[in-house]
């Protein structure tokens, strides 16, 4: 903005000052703006719109000659930088599980900081090499492939997810005596799959591995029965029985619709069948010796 007011515009501290109010005031508008406009668009249709805004602003201040002019589009991008970042902010905490949002907010601010001061180093150097109206046109035509790319990538609405805890696991009653502590555990679940319905069975299970890594399981697999075809085991492991508890309350109502989708796929008399194992290490007696002679040592 200082080379926009000194180089483009033939402006001095004045004009600076007057230009960055213009987009503070842009900002302030947006903001009394952000609810309003959010009833009537989508989340994907603002974040567009706000990449554009931005985009239109920087083309013209970019060819404009006029601080008049230029304060007036700045109005515009003031708008559309204060409506896209607190629409981001809001999706990322609306759209996160509750137990890990804290982690997703805090590298949603990490990543948003480090690409403004990644972007004002490349636009800098932009500007420094080939002048402010380069770095501002191009800067412009990477916002509006930043807004194509939501035709592919699209934002969740909002009104669509249900992230809070889904509450239907019950801990089991087992007949060993395990610690929190205790572990590693597998957990196998056996399916029964017409043929039919193997498609949309593995595209639930696409969605169904998402899930459970997400809320912390590991070597997630699916295998099919080479003598029962029909049968379809999903395993996965997860570190102590502690955690394989916590795997299963970090379920959410969004999640919900993945699980009944599979017992519905499910062709079985009975519901799938759930197999929960706990690993354990077979050592040979030499082994055993040589494996305590060297933790008596250390």
């Amino acid at each position: 903005l200082p080379l926009i007011a000194r180089d483009l515009v033939s402006g001095g501290p004045l004009t600076y000052g007057i230009l960055l109010g213009c987009f503070g005031l842009g900002a302030i508008g947006g903001a009394l703006m952000n609810a309003r406009v959010r009833e009537r668009l989508t989340t994907e249709t603002i974040a567009r719109l706000a990449f554009t805004g931005f985009a239109v602003s920087a083309s013209v201040s970019a060819v404009s000659s006029s601080a008049l002019l230029t304060g007036a589009v700045l109005l515009i991008a003031g708008a559309s930088w204060v409506m896209a970042l607190s629409l981001f902010n809001t999706t990322v905490q609306l759209s996160t599980p509750r137990w890990v949002v804290a982690r997703a907010l805090s590298l949603y601010q990490t990543t948003t900081f480090g690409g403004i001061a990644a972007g004002s180093w490349i636009w800098g150097t932009t500007a420094d090499t080939h002048g402010a109206e380069a770095a501002l046109l191009a800067s412009a035509v990477v916002m509006i492939a930043g807004a194509a790319l939501g035709l592919r990538f699209k934002l969740p609405e909002l009104q669509s997810l249900n992230v809070d805890p889904l509450n239907r696991f019950s801990e089991p009653d087992l007949p060993l005596d395990l610690k929190p502590r205790s572990g590693p555990i597998v957990v196998l679940i056996d399916y029964e799959i017409a043929e039919d319905d193997i498609p949309e069975f593995l595209e639930a299970m696409t969605e169904r591995r998402r899930i459970r890594i997400r809320d912390g399981a590991g070597q997630w697999a699916l295998m099919r029965d080479l003598e029962n075809p029909t049968i379809w085991t999903e395993t996965y492991h997860v570190p102590t029985w502690v955690e394989y508890v916590r795997h299963n309350q970090r379920r959410t109502h969004a999640d919900a619709a993945n699980g009944e989708k599979l017992r519905l796929l499910h062709s079985g008399a009975e519901p799938p069948r759930v197999h929960r194992m706990i690993e354990r290490q077979t050592i040979v007696p030499h082994e055993y010796e040589r494996f305590k002679r060297q933790a008596d040592i250390h």
